[in-house]
């Protein structure tokens, strides 16, 4: 199967959508974080799709060929949560299987919790539940070493310098080998154009600035959806403390799954378990 292209208007921006399945499957939509895009869930939008599933990734906001507004605040995680909302909406629908990844699976947590009926499942990657990733951030020295980079991200102008000299060589290193030397390119290519990279970094700078360390993020963030979080041990960002913690902030379905050996990039490290999660999510 090949997915095709829809732009879609949501929450007054237009967004580039990946999507391939039967129009009246069960609906995913697949959030991707940063430096990435739509193209980083291309193997499970095929295996949702031959699964009977109608599966849709964004270029989320600032991102690919979705709309890119110039303030900071315009990334704040309300209006991240609310352009899921209009997504789904704007594919005639009035809930959807919910999966994210990095900052995807952030905006995953607080739109589950948010926007509960409208939530039929949530799969997470990486990204505990804000309030373990929280107090890991707060407390845990490990998670504060893992977390440094952050600083370097809030700092406005000099982020955008270090992460682009050299060809990107720190974005193409963030993104690693495990994700093919095209698609690499591909997201490279699109954070070079102008103001793009600036806009991955607001999700940051929105919601991370002044030290908060998602503190400000954390709160009333209650989930109902039967939930799947799927961690790699070896993820170089997000700690062991705030996956395993995760489990003390849920009160409905939950299952932590921990992928042995696998790092941050889930999608392209272990596909397929990671297909496999999204698909029993469709099927239950």
């Amino acid at each position: 199967m090949t997915a095709s292209q829809h732009m879609v208007q949501a929450n007054g921006l237009r967004f580039r959508t990946m999507v391939d399945g039967p129009a009246g499957g069960e609906m995913v939509i697949l959030l991707h974080g940063f430096p990435e895009g739509a193209e980083s869930w291309s193997k499970q939008v095929d295996a949702l799709a031959k699964a009977g599933a109608l599966a849709v990734a964004p270029d989320m906001r600032g991102y690919g060929l979705s709309d890119a507004p110039g303030r900071v605040e315009d990334y704040r995680m309300n209006e991240l949560v609310e352009d899921v909302a209009g997504i789904i909406k704007a594919f005639g629908r009035t809930s959807a299987h919910v999966a994210g990844h990095d900052w995807g699976a952030a905006v995953a947590w607080y739109f589950a919790s948010i926007h509960l009926d409208m939530t039929t499942t949530l799969t997470v990657l990486s990204v505990g539940h804000p309030a373990a990733l929280a107090d890991a951030t707060a407390h845990d020295k490990d998670q504060q070493e893992r977390s440094r980079y952050v600083a370097l991200f809030l700092s406005e102008g000099k982020a955008e310098s270090v992460l682009s000299e050299e060809d990107h060589r720190r974005l193409r290193a963030m993104l690693g080998s495990a994700i093919p030397s095209g698609v690499v390119d591909h997201f490279v290519r699109s954070l070079s154009r102008p103001g793009r990279l600036t806009a991955g970094l607001n999700y940051y700078r929105a919601n991370l600035a002044r030290d908060r360390a998602w503190t400000d993020l954390r709160r009333d963030v209650s989930v109902t959806a039967p939930t799947v979080l799927l961690w790699g041990d070896q993820d170089p960002a997000l700690g062991r403390l705030q996956a395993e913690e995760t489990a003390r902030h849920m009160t409905g379905e939950y299952r932590l799954e921990v992928l042995e050996g696998a790092g941050h990039w889930l999608q392209f490290e272990r596909p397929d378990e990671v297909s496999r999660s999204l698909v029993e999510a469709v099927s239950k």
